[in-house]
């Protein structure tokens, strides 16, 4: 009688199996290293999109019509000027290129930058549906707010004031102000405008109570409508950021556009140029609120 002791162990348990199985396991495991290095030794080069720009000799650069003193435009020559451009310039000097302005709007960024039409953009609010198509950096170039300006004698101060559907309230199509409109006061009659030309001519016309815009250009619009500015509280900071196209190889740009930022904004040289670009314009900074710094 054979007992269990004496039993012969199943065919999958004798030695040659084992070795074989052992065999298997080994090649396996050699065949996933070997993969994930090939996959890593062909992951995307970090400065794929800075190599590219620097061999195109050109910094895409968005601008666009009414939105001075960021963007202005030469009606003799055509040529494009203002801090945003200033930027781009200087950027574009130190990858050894030339800034190509490609006329747009904000509401036409995303696409923009989808239709690989732009390389770079200043000046943009972090916007999570534009956010699935752009890359923004962690570092904004400066502070702005969300301010009003309205007709002088308008006496609504805050947003749930504004919030009401007696006030009509302009915005720009696609902009963060047309999300802030819609967040903070939805029961007010909000009138989305192509662009800023067309915001002026609402309230200028009267057709329109307030208009939301940051506050650096505010500033501006106020002077033009002869206009009021009001901060409404709760104060609402924006960082005002660059964005870039969401694309293999951009992280050494991004990287490299947050040290350039970094130094702008350690130096003070970022400040600077905002005042220099106002001050040029007959607009004293200093009617800004003391408790906003940008």
């Amino acid at each position: 009688m054979i007992t269990a002791l004496q039993r012969p162990l199943p065919a999958a348990y004798t030695q040659p199996n084992r070795t074989l199985r052992h065999a298997m396991l080994m090649l396996l495991s050699a065949f996933i290293v070997a993969l994930s290095t090939f996959q890593s030794a062909f992951a995307a080069d970090p400065n794929l999109v800075i190599d590219r720009i620097r061999k195109s000799g050109e910094l895409r650069v968005p601008v666009m019509i009414g939105e001075e003193p960021g963007y202005i435009r030469d009606r003799n020559t055509g040529a494009w000027s203002g801090f945003y451009v200033d930027w781009a310039n200087d950027i574009a000097t130190l990858l050894g290129v030339k800034v190509v302005p490609v006329e747009t709007t904000w509401g036409n960024l995303a696409a923009d930058f989808q239709a690989n039409k732009i390389d770079i953009a200043f000046g943009l609010n972090p916007n999570p549906k534009r956010g699935l198509v752009v890359d923004y950096l962690s570092v904004p170039l400066f502070t702005d707010a969300w301010a009003i300006v309205t007709k002088p004698g308008f006496t609504k101060k805050t947003w749930a004031e504004l919030n009401d559907p007696s006030v009509r309230i302009v915005v720009q199509k696609g902009g963060t102000m047309q999300v802030v409109a819609e967040a903070l006061t939805p029961k007010a009659n909000i009138i989305v405008v192509e662009d800023r030309p067309l915001g002026l001519m609402e309230l200028q016309a009267n057709r329109a109570d307030a208009m939301i815009l940051a506050v650096f250009d505010a500033i501006d619009v106020a002077k033009a409508v002869n206009g009021q500015i009001v901060l409404p509280s709760p104060m609402l900071l924006n960082p005002a950021t660059i964005g870039v196209r969401r694309e293999d190889g951009n992280e050494g740009y991004e990287n490299w556009l947050t040290n350039w930022v970094n130094q702008q904004r350690a130096l003070g040289l970022a400040q600077g140029k905002l005042r220099k670009a106002f001050e040029a314009r007959g607009i004293d900074l200093s009617v800004l609120p003391a408790e906003f710094n940008f």
